[in-house]
């Protein structure tokens, strides 16, 4: 049988993987009671598959070893938070960043700044604890979805045909339309928050 890639700190990286969730669910707790609606659609969580980081290490071209995979590859923890809003999203970075024992290695908005081809997250590196690797992604239902979509479309069936240039752009089309919903909704739950809260002021 073939030794771990993650040696003897697979436990170490399910420890660390909890603890974001709990601290994600807290969060996710606060919010739910304070606005009365839950900000997350979902939550996913995953140590990558042994697989799945040997293919990666061989991919970056990095020896396939415990140190690999802890130390140069930053994935293999990982959570995805689908939020409803698009302020909760900023709400779950202000919390992530702020915890004990997590030091920020790299960020990436690709909300304010989407890629080219339309897609739309919030990526963050975390160093837990001095020592184990974590991504989080941070994401909209209607910016999931899209993500899902594109993903089937692009890598599940083959483009290289007169199309291809068609098809990118009507996927970067959808990508802004949706982006475009995301903020309208926002403004309709922010009308919705100010005038709950003023007939609340007003009842005092």
């Amino acid at each position: 049988m073939e030794d771990s890639i993650y040696g003897p700190y697979r436990p170490q990286l399910e420890k660390i993987e909890k603890e974001l969730l709990d601290d994600i669910n807290a969060l996710r707790s606060e919010l739910k009671e304070k606005n009365g609606m839950d900000p997350v659609e979902h939550c996913l969580s995953r140590i990558k598959s042994e697989d799945s980081m040997r293919e990666k290490c061989v991919r970056k071209g990095l020896p396939v070893t415990t140190e690999s995979a802890l130390t140069k590859i930053y994935d293999a923890v990982g959570i995805r938070v689908v939020c409803a809003f698009l302020d909760d999203i900023y709400k779950f970075r202000d919390h992530l960043v702020a915890l004990p024992g997590a030091e920020v290695v790299e960020e990436k908005d690709y909300i304010k700044h989407a890629k080219p081809n339309g897609y739309r997250s919030y990526h963050m590196i975390l160093r837990m604890h001095g020592r184990f690797y974590a991504e989080i992604q941070l994401r909209t239902i209607s910016q999931d979805t899209w993500a899902a979509l594109e993903h089937h479309i692009r890598y599940k069936h083959d483009l290289g045909n007169a199309n291809e240039e068609l098809i990118v752009s009507e996927l970067k089309r959808c990508a802004d339309e949706l982006a475009s919903t995301d903020i309208s909704m926002q403004t309709i739950r922010d009308m919705i928050f100010e005038e709950n809260h003023k007939e609340e002021s007003e009842t005092e």
